[in-house]
């Protein structure tokens, strides 16, 4: 019998740096493996769905449709959770897509993005949940990221995320269970939960769910500092929010 709904994949957001004086780049999409998973199509557009399968599981990955009730917004349309109307297993994902510009950055300013990914699991065995890509890049040089958390340091290059409520920049927020009188379940990682630091390792799992049924809203908080010694450019990065289940 073919289970539903056991893993999740979606485009999580095109982030755009400048850093003065910069020419044009070119960001490229690619297909999304791992020594787990592999994402062989993908469809975005308003009302866009597709059903991936491997020999075990299928997920219906979408995002941008358009719905009554919404739970994400984007300008191609909005997306919300399917009802629950069978004993089916479901493990379902929302995220804020888009792409972001953060303008020309300074070596005395630490620049900063936030997105949302929502996680409904139903009937299941708990989550993880990953951000896939490399740190923004141009020619040849890559933004550096900490390996360990991290202090955000205007001057000192770095590239790096969490899932906490920071005030050192003040961006960001604790995982939210939905409804909010219910007890969360759903928690950032060690090294990515803890205020005002910041680390990044691709692929890395940032938080994770323990329960069997619940939704958290995960606010992913992004920061970027430049050195003197940064290369002018434009710089680039896709990344992808990627939700494997637990057994």
């Amino acid at each position: 019998m073919q289970k539903k709904g056991l893993w999740g994949y979606s485009r999580l957001l095109l982030l755009a740096i400048f850093i003065a004086p910069f020419s044009a780049g070119t960001a490229f999409a690619v297909t999304s493996t791992s020594n787990t998973y592999q994402v062989s199509e993908t469809q975005f557009n308003s009302g866009s769905s597709v059903q991936q399968c491997s020999a075990q599981f299928c997920a219906k990955a979408s995002i941008g449709d358009i719905t009554a009730n919404t739970n994400s917004a984007a300008s191609g349309g909005t997306a919300a959770f399917a009802p629950i109307t069978d004993s089916d297993p479901r493990l379902e994902v929302i995220v804020e897509p888009g792409v972001s510009n953060l303008g020309v950055l300074s070596a005395e300013t630490t620049a900063t993005k936030t997105t949302i990914v929502r996680i409904r699991n139903y009937l299941g065995s708990g989550y993880t949940l990953q951000i896939v890509g490399t740190p923004p890049k141009f020619a040849g040089h890559t933004l550096a990221t900490p390996s360990t958390p991290t202090a955000s340091t205007p001057g000192t290059e770095q590239f790096a995320i969490n899932v906490a409520d920071n005030s050192t920049p003040n961006v960001g927020a604790t995982p939210a269970q939905v409804p909010s009188n219910v007890i969360t379940f759903g928690q950032g990682e060690s090294g990515y939960d803890t205020p005002n630091l910041f680390k990044y390792s691709s692929e890395g799992v940032i938080a994770r769910g323990t329960a069997t049924t619940g939704r958290t809203d995960y606010t992913i908080s992004i920061i970027v500092n430049i050195s003197n010694a940064t290369p002018a450019g434009h710089y680039e990065g896709e990344y992808e929010a990627v939700v494997v289940p637990a057994f």
